[in-house]
């Protein structure tokens, strides 16, 4: 089975693992509260855009992996998706604060 390489299936993979990533630091650490509860308290806490940034470094894996089996659009993707998160997280720190 061969995956495509496009940039969409780039983006949602690179949206999808940071996320994924975070929903499991979720389950492990909060499980006792509900999700907005853990979205509230990591806002009021101010440690959800570190989370994002943490778990946005997942993204480089995924890029590297992309580029081993010569996915390059692909690639590109998970950049744009890091991008976003990037912006996500400019603006949940300055922005919101």
């Amino acid at each position: 089975m061969k995956i495509k390489d496009t940039v969409l299936i780039g983006m949602v993979s690179g949206i999808l693992a940071p996320s994924i990533g975070i929903l499991i630091f979720y389950q492990f650490n909060y499980s006792e509260e509900t999700l907005q509860q853990f979205i509230d308290i990591s806002i009021e806490g101010k440690i959800l855009s570190p989370l994002l940034s943490l778990y946005a470094v997942v993204n480089l894996g995924l890029f590297y992996l992309f580029l081993h089996f010569d996915r390059l659009y692909s690639a590109r993707g998970v950049i744009f998706s890091t991008i976003l998160y990037g912006i996500l997280i400019v603006v949940l720190k300055f922005v919101l604060n």
